[in-house]
């Protein structure tokens, strides 16, 4: 098993079909909803361009990137993920059913432009999935979860809290408290997980064993260094709104390399296949994309802040379901192999970030490297929804 089943005598037992299936591996529908949705969301650049749209879609674009596709990726990974690490029961379909709806409805408020609505139903959406994951580990855990599960909280509570304030009124008559809002959803919403999911599930991927403590001391050391880990990431944002852009930058840039090295085992062994190199590859664009966008000047921000969200968020994101669907799908030796599909999906995930980013340093090219960038992306989610089809429905055996 790619986690360790639920024991719990309110856990059903034997092998759950049709929606309590679903329910229990929310992964599987979260993960082609987000998919779709990142389809939709690059696809508002050709569209407006060619003159098919009346309204500028930077807001719908924004919004369909950070909470249709990277919270979906969000949702379903710990959905399905966050009992299993407190060997607590799985979602229910009703839980299952009122996710989604929540999910579809924010990411239909946005492209329909009711950006208010869309991001309050986005906010309910996370603290419905916190509110589910609190429950079991206070109520039902059998143990208690790994530190790293603290982390991810933190994402979806930052990525809640930036939401709500970008719904309100006060964001914007305010530019400090509207930067904070941004970086609370932007960033806040998925790199407190990509730490702590990653320093769980990373080992894992470049072939040793999930990221677990051996022993209580060395638990309470990653307890502690999850705390304050999730303090500086969060102050960060808070002294980038309030102080100096590059300062919060660099001190995010700090806490998430020091956080990962004492973390995760980076030295390579044998193995690797290519999705793991994809992972490190994301991880150095990721860094880099903040580390440039903190010396940046504003008029290039946004087109080297893509080095993050595409090569680095995007990638990562990409590279993490595929390892979901394989483990769940009875197929884990095949992650670890190399593949044409694999060499193709990081290829492109990199090549749509550099093109995205390009406009920093050729202003002049801008309006051709957003489609370009655009559909590139299309064909990189198209190939990535493709190459997976079959997991999507397979199972690993009991």
């Amino acid at each position: 098993m790619s986690f360790p089943a639920c024991k719990h005598r309110r856990c059903p037992q034997g092998r759950a079909t049709g929606l309590r299936w679903l329910a229990a591996e929310p992964y599987r529908v979260f993960f082609v909803l987000g998919t779709v949705w990142s389809v939709v969301g690059v696809a508002l650049w050709p569209l407006f361009y060619q003159g098919l749209l009346a309204t500028h879609p930077l807001l719908s674009h924004t919004r369909l990137m950070i909470e249709g596709f990277g919270g979906a990726f969000v949702v379903g990974f710990l959905g399905t993920a966050g009992p299993r690490m407190a060997s607590a029961p799985k979602l229910t379909p009703l839980e299952l059913g009122w996710l989604v709806a929540l999910h579809t409805g924010s990411a239909v408020a946005h492209l329909g432009g009711w950006h208010a609505v869309g991001d309050m139903l986005f906010t309910t959406l996370l603290l419905s999935l916190m509110a589910c994951l609190i429950v079991r580990v206070l109520r039902f855990r059998a143990e208690p979860p790994p530190p790293q599960l603290l982390l991810a909280l933190v994402g979806l509570l930052c990525g809640a809290v930036g939401a709500a304030m970008l719904a309100s009124a006060v964001s914007l008559s305010d530019l400090r408290i509207y930067r904070l809002a941004s970086l609370l959803l932007n960033q806040g919403l998925l790199l407190p997980p990509v730490l702590g999911i990653g320093s769980f599930v990373f080992p894992r991927i470049l072939g040793g064993g999930f990221g677990e403590g051996a022993t209580e001391d060395e638990t309470k050391r990653k307890r502690r260094r999850t705390v304050l880990a999730a303090a500086l990431l969060v102050g960060s944002f808070m002294v980038e709104a309030y102080g100096s852009s590059m300062a919060g930058g660099l001190l995010r840039v700090a806490v998430c390399l020091v956080y990962l090295m004492l973390e995760v085992p980076w030295k390579r062994q044998p193995g690797q296949g290519t999705l793991a190199a994809g992972l490190r590859a994301s991880l150095v664009v990721g860094f880099l994309g903040i580390i440039l966008a903190a010396f940046a000047n504003p008029s290039q921000r946004i087109s080297v802040d893509h080095l993050l969200y595409i090569g680095g968020f995007g990638l990562l994101i990409l590279v993490v379901g595929s390892r979901v669907l394989f483990g769940h799908s009875g197929q884990l030796a095949d992650f670890a192999k190399r593949s044409w599909p694999g060499r193709f999906l990081v290829g492109l995930a990199l090549l749509a970030a550099a093109t995205r980013a390009v406009p920093a340093l050729a202003p002049q090219v801008a309006v051709s490297h957003h489609q370009y960038a655009a559909l590139t992306w299309v064909g990189l989610a198209i190939l990535w929804l493709v190459w997976h089809r079959r997991r999507f429905r397979e199972r690993e055996e009991e």
